[in-house]
């Protein structure tokens, strides 16, 4: 785990198309460092950038196939970058890694002290319940906003259990309009479906709320079965108090 003192950063550049073993290099360097216990790391895309070969990058409207930079970074302990250093340049194959010293000020906690760890077999809980799917248009906005977006912000402070928004590629609704991906159009509209589980009660009391902002589009409900498995909380906590 980082922990403040002297550390590296490590930045490690790649072109968006550069392969490594049939996967795009940056997520496979993501991947890499994740399982390798890196305390962090993120992926930021370049919108214009050229490397060695003083080929240029951009993000120009109409190329398809365009190469953009990608640059991966994340912050470790000298002895851990050593470690992963031999992998990484094997995966960033011609690109560039670039290592900083730095200074961690305040390390990231992953959780306090007193946090409930799971411990025991996971319980399954079973259940009934409400699937709520919605279907609307990715073009769709409520107060300028993108429906599919202020949906989920509205559903998470009425206290929805929960909302998964998928993107269709291709569909077709009540007006028989065909809402597709468009390769060579920055403008699309393809079909958003919301799915949404929680209780008949608390998705029935949310139906108002939808039919002020859904003004074309199709919502259905459906029953289903819930399972979930959760851990054994409450019986860790008494093993911790029989023990004290």
């Amino acid at each position: 785990m980082l922990k403040a003192g002297p550390a590296k950063k490590v930045i490690v550049y790649v072109g968006e198309d550069h392969q490594y073993h049939g996967h795009t290099a940056y997520s496979a360097i993501l991947d890499y460092l994740f399982y390798r216990g890196v305390s962090g790391a993120n992926v930021v895309r370049g919108i214009a950038g050229f490397g060695a070969d003083h080929h240029m990058h951009t993000t120009r409207i109409l190329r398809l196939t365009e190469n953009l930079p990608m640059k991966i970074e994340f912050i470790e302990s000298p002895d851990k970058v050593e470690e992963l250093l031999p992998k990484l340049r094997e995966m960033a194959g011609t690109g560039l890694i670039e290592i900083q010293d730095t200074t961690v000020i305040k390390a990231t906690e992953t959780a306090s002290k007193t946090a409930r760890q799971p411990a025991g077999p996971a319980l399954k809980r079973e259940g009934k319940a409400k699937l709520m799917r919605i279907y609307i248009g990715e073009n769709d906005k409520w107060r300028d906003k993108p429906l599919h977006l202020a949906l989920v912000e509205s559903m998470r402070a009425n206290d929805i259990a929960g909302v998964t928004v998928y993107q269709g590629v291709l569909g077709y609704g009540a007006n028989r309009r065909i809402h597709k991906e468009k390769v060579l159009s920055l403008s699309h509209d393809r079909p958003i479906i919301l799915s949404v589980v929680d209780t008949e009660e608390k998705l029935r009391a949310f139906l108002p709320l939808l039919d002020g902002m859904v003004l074309q589009g199709l919502v259905v409900l459906s029953d289903v079965d819930i399972v979930k498995y959760t851990h054994n909380y409450g019986a860790a906590e008494r093993r911790a108090e029989a023990q004290q």
